[in-house]
């Protein structure tokens, strides 16, 4: 009994050892991890002001140009208003020199006229006075008169004008800001197993039509049963993504991103509310943001193929028009909180008017500004 107390007395020493030294192990990796967490936080930091001070910088170039051409334009008003209001005070300066000239004349005339009046010497008096009634005739002055130039549309011609060029400036913007999206492209696929059952999705998955005819499919939960839409197969919870859509030959069409949660057996309503972020295409030519209440959209040509860029942290959703470089919109402020999936519905075949497929399509690498 006494051998099996002092064996274990001197177990216990080295068992508390071997806890103290697995404690400090353990301690050590904490610190080692909390160390490298400050270095990933530093990094980030870093980064966002990088990023930050490029951002800055561009944007004091883009805003120096403006600046720059409102200059331009405001002194090329005012030369011209200055340059009309010189050619007028030239005009009427040249014609007040003529009339004194006139007058100086006259006055001349006047003053022999007096003196002739006076004069006793005939043969004289004939002569001057033949010679003042042949004089040159003098101009008749009631037809002239000096037109005050009109400046009405100076400023609104040179506006136009000014509009014309930042528009441009804003192309330049956009070109750039799009280039930059581009970057953060992803290899997006359709997910058959979400396709509408009127929907042909291509082998590659990379289109997607309404072959104007019901397939017998599984009604499997992530189908939808209603509407003519299908996911991606690809979903995204944090970070950057872009893909771009050939829209080429449709009258209708529906793209965007949606919650993986959304209901896909009933009728949907495609709103943020409902977990849509999209826009459309109807009637050819009406397009419209399906926000909480939809917003129309005015574009300056009908894009022919669509980039959407999502920020998830931002909750950022924008849609571009790839051929101009345009912005077509932005959800601003969006509160995800579920995996995004890219959203596409060609819509109805509608007799052949809207038969064209939706097709995802590499972003060009070759792409010049």
């Amino acid at each position: 009994m006494v051998a099996q107390f002092r064996h274990e007395a001197k177990q216990e020493p080295n068992t508390t050892k071997a806890q103290l030294t697995k404690t400090e192990a353990d301690i050590q990796q904490m610190i080692q991890e909390r160390q490298l967490k400050i270095q990933e936080i530093q990094h980030s930091v870093d980064l966002s002001k990088k990023a930050a001070d490029r951002e800055t910088a561009e944007g004091v170039e883009v805003f120096t140009a403006m600046i720059e051409l409102v200059q331009r334009s405001l002194n090329q008003v005012k030369e011209e208003i200055q340059e009309k209001q010189r050619t007028t005070e030239k005009q009427a300066e040249d014609f007040i020199k003529e009339l004194e000239q006139e007058i100086s004349e006259l006055k001349k005339r006047s003053t022999e006229v007096e003196q002739l009046s006076g004069s006793e010497d005939h043969p004289r008096f004939v002569y001057r006075v033949t010679s003042v009634n042949t004089a040159p005739p003098m101009k008749t002055w009631k037809k002239v008169s000096i037109r005050p130039p009109s400046y009405e549309g100076t400023v609104v011609r040179a506006v136009s004008q000014l509009e014309d060029k930042l528009r441009e400036e804003k192309k330049k913007v956009f070109k750039a800001d799009l280039k930059r999206l581009q970057q953060y492209e992803v290899d997006v696929t359709l997910d058959p197993n979400t396709a509408h059952p009127d929907l042909l999705v291509s082998d590659d998955r990379k289109k997607v039509h309404d072959g104007d005819m019901k397939k017998n499919l599984p009604n499997n939960p992530e189908r939808f049963s209603v509407n003519p839409c299908v996911l991606g197969k690809q979903s995204f919870s944090s970070g950057r993504f872009y893909f771009e859509v050939q829209v080429k030959g449709k009258t209708k069409w529906t793209l965007g991103v949606a919650r993986e949660s959304i209901n896909r057996k009933v009728q949907i309503s495609v709103s943020p509310e409902d977990g849509y972020w999209t826009i459309w295409l109807r009637n050819g030519n009406e397009y419209k943001a399906l926000n909480d209440p939809p917003v129309s959209l005015y574009l300056e040509s009908l894009p022919q193929k669509v980039g959407v860029f999502v920020d998830y942290e931002e909750g950022l959703v924008s849609f571009y028009d790839v051929d101009s470089s345009g912005l077509i919109y932005s959800f601003t402020d969006c509160c995800f909180s579920d995996k995004l999936l890219p959203f596409f519905s060609p819509c109805i075949n509608d007799g052949g008017k809207n038969s064209a497929p939706l097709i995802i399509t590499p972003v060009r690498k070759s792409f010049s500004f």
